[in-house]
């Protein structure tokens, strides 16, 4: 029994001291952002036409959206619906806030309970890399590199506007390899 322990402790040891110093380098390079976000053009509904998978939105099988509603507060209000494998909706509410009014497309988004909000590590980073012009298409993606989202405001997109955005995200350090695109019905 010790020499199982004693083995099974070495192994997640060898594997921290593998795993998260990459984990911290990613974190120690910013992703490059776009220089502003207007968040009255921002808001509204958004599909989702690509993501890198995560355990957030493991149920997700179709039709994925985010809705924003800026609030009087200056906070953001946060939607995300998508469809289950039985075909019934899922949702779930959360709110977005700038934690530093100097970098526009770095926001936190937290989907937590408000009475989590005290706790650093209930808000996720959600930062603006690309946004077209007519903020009809947007790349998302966190500095860990874990997560990234394509967005657009119509259920689909050309597929050289996500050629473009995969390209992006890809020199940003993302494995594009990964992301897996989103079923959108309508």
């Amino acid at each position: 029994m010790r020499v199982d322990l004693m083995t099974s402790a070495s192994v997640v040891l060898m594997m921290a001291s593998v795993f998260w110093p990459a984990r911290l380098a990613a974190q120690d390079h910013p992703l490059e952002l776009v220089e502003s976000v207007d968040l009255d053009r921002y808001q509204g509904l958004w599909y989702e036409i690509a993501r890198l998978p995560n355990r957030f939105q493991d149920q997700c099988a179709a039709n994925v959206t985010a809705e924003y509603t800026l609030l009087e507060s200056g906070r953001i209000k946060v939607v995300n619906r998508c469809e289950l494998p039985g075909g019934e909706p899922d949702e779930a509410e959360g709110v977005a806030r700038r934690p530093d009014p100097d970098r526009e497309a770095a926001l936190k988004v937290r989907f937590a309970p408000r009475w989590l909000s005290w706790l650093p590590f209930v808000w996720g980073d959600y930062q603006v890399m690309a946004l077209a012009d007519d903020y009809g298409s947007a790349l998302i993606g966190a500095p860990s590199r874990e997560y990234l989202w394509i967005l657009a405001r119509k259920p689909s997109l050309p597929e050289t506007r996500i050629d473009e955005l995969l390209a992006e995200a890809e020199r940003q350090g993302f494995d594009t390899g990964n992301v897996t695109r989103t079923r959108q019905d309508g």
